[in-house]
């Protein structure tokens, strides 16, 4: 981010959403192996030939092999994909916009300039309450406003964003065709947010 930052930008916060999505993949990541460990123990002893006769010990090493295979489908196939996915999303406010980027290999970055932003709301779940998280708004006066999922402590995150509007130069920011203008002299196009997908993920 610090090589993305534009003249004058200064980071004030960089987060990551709740974490809250990973409890269960967490849960399964102890249990799941467990539980396969179990299995197997209960195989070798001959725990299948007791409840079905013609189970024989020929069907040891495969009925083992079908609990590993089990155990590593919950565990690649839904815990690391979340955990890849959390890691991967990164929120970013500077003193000039709200930088949301998801993703590794396929990236998509949303970039919200703060001049253009006329409210900021939170909306809570009632488990995101207790967990002082909740999704953030920005009304840049669109139709559709810019949400920002699972924001952790959103209420001193708004008031990071608050802030930083506050602090903006008075009468800054557009020019005279609604363009956001650089301070080098660039501008940027009529939409105060831009979505981007493709790249590196730079770190």
């Amino acid at each position: 981010m610090r090589k993305e930052l534009l003249p004058g930008e200064q980071v004030i916060a960089v987060t990551r959403p709740q974490p809250r999505t990973l409890i269960v993949p967490a849960l399964l990541f102890i249990v799941v192996p467990a539980l396969a460990a179990y299995a197997s123990a209960w195989i070798v002893k001959g725990g299948p030939a007791k409840l079905v006769p013609l189970v024989t010990r020929d069907w040891t090493v495969w009925l083992i092999g079908v609990c590993a295979a089990l155990a590593a489908w919950v565990l690649l196939g839904y815990c690391l994909p979340r955990a890849l996915t959390w890691h991967s999303t990164r929120y970013t406010l500077t003193n000039q916009r709200l930088v949301a980027r998801y993703g590794m290999l396929r990236r998509r970055d949303q970039q919200v300039y703060l001049a253009a932003v006329r409210n900021v709301e939170i909306r809570q779940s009632l488990l995101q309450r207790v967990l002082r998280s909740g999704n953030i708004s920005l009304d840049t006066g669109y139709p559709s406003s810019t949400v920002v999922p699972d924001v952790p402590e959103a209420v001193t995150f708004r008031n990071f964003i608050l802030d930083a509007i506050n602090e903006l130069p008075q009468g800054g920011g557009f020019g005279a065709e609604g363009m956001m203008h650089n301070p080098d002299g660039t501008r940027y196009g009529a939409r105060p947010w831009e979505t981007r997908e493709g790249g590196r993920d730079e770190r």
